[in-house]
């Protein structure tokens, strides 16, 4: 596997707060790797810490080769950032805007391909003061993307998007995907990081809890969810270790009444089951 991203026990502190407390994760090129957590996880410390923005306490980190602390050009040339939150020049146009960034890389893309990908063609003519919500943060990505990074850092893209707005911006990270991008993704939303994540880490208080493929977290368990509807259409679910021994002891009450099990089901925990349950009454002090 190649490497594009390497912590090893990572810590930051700030005083007697320890906001991120020894973390590991590989992420290999050309994946969506997602830090997935609540507000206050210590999930956009981490990524500062990955960008050179801010400086550890502890550990090792690697990106693209490079320590991030030392700032150097020829890590900066390679990647592109969407922050939580960016501002523009309100009297410029969305291409002048991204013509201007252009200039800062060495060999940067296309800027009507870029604009294309982010789905600001029709805006090109725009000033960046007149668009909406969705439209400037596309122009985020945009400006992230014209640089043609091998790496890009995603920190909450979403957060305050409107569902169509949201599904867009999901579109622009696939399209990242497509193009054989690395992209490490910050968010809280479960179905933002099941729907791009090829692999997602879990961080509450400062801490990895589980990392894994989106699908897996929840395969990986040994508890079932067991789910039926009596004879008088009530709902009744029942989590257990052993399926096998609760379904014989369902049905086996359920003959001896003459009654069926509707909608009768056995599945294992979701993503979203893992995520509540790892993080249920956590501490996040990050």
């Amino acid at each position: 596997m190649s490497v594009a991203i390497e912590v090893r026990g990572l810590a930051k502190r700030y005083g007697d707060v320890e906001a991120v407390r020894g973390i590991d994760f590989v992420v290999a090129r050309g994946e969506v790797f997602g830090l997935l957590g609540p507000n206050g996880a210590g999930k956009t410390t981490t990524v500062e810490i990955l960008e050179g923005h801010r400086e550890r306490t502890a550990g090792e980190v690697s990106v693209l080769g490079h320590d991030p602390q030392r700032r150097e050009r020829a890590l900066r040339e390679r990647v592109g950032i969407v922050l939580q939150s960016c501002g523009m020049y309100r009297h410029v146009t969305v291409r002048e805007a991204v013509a201007h960034w252009a200039g800062f890389y060495p060999h940067p893309r296309d800027v009507d391909e870029v604009l294309d990908l982010a789905g600001l063609s029709e805006q090109a003519g725009v000033r960046t003061g007149r668009l909406s919500g969705g439209q400037l943060r596309r122009l985020d990505f945009a400006l992230a993307l014209v640089g043609d990074p091998e790496l890009i850092f995603l920190d909450e893209p979403t957060t305050g998007f409107d569902p169509a707005a949201r599904r867009q911006a999901w579109d622009t990270v696939r399209s990242l995907r497509d193009l054989g991008k690395t992209v490490l993704l910050t968010t809280h939303y479960l179905d933002e990081a099941q729907a791009l994540a090829d692999r997602v880490a879990i961080v509450q208080d400062g801490r990895i809890l589980a990392q894994g493929a989106p699908g897996d977290l929840g395969a990986g368990s040994t508890r079932y969810r067991v789910a039926w509807r009596d004879a008088e259409g009530e709902a009744h679910e029942r989590v257990t270790d052993d399926p096998t021994g609760l379904l014989h002891e369902l049905t086996t009450d359920a003959l001896a009444r003459g009654e069926r099990l509707e909608e009768l089901s056995v599945t294992r925990p979701t993503l979203e089951d893992v995520y509540l349950e790892l993080t249920a009454g956590g501490d996040a002090r990050a």
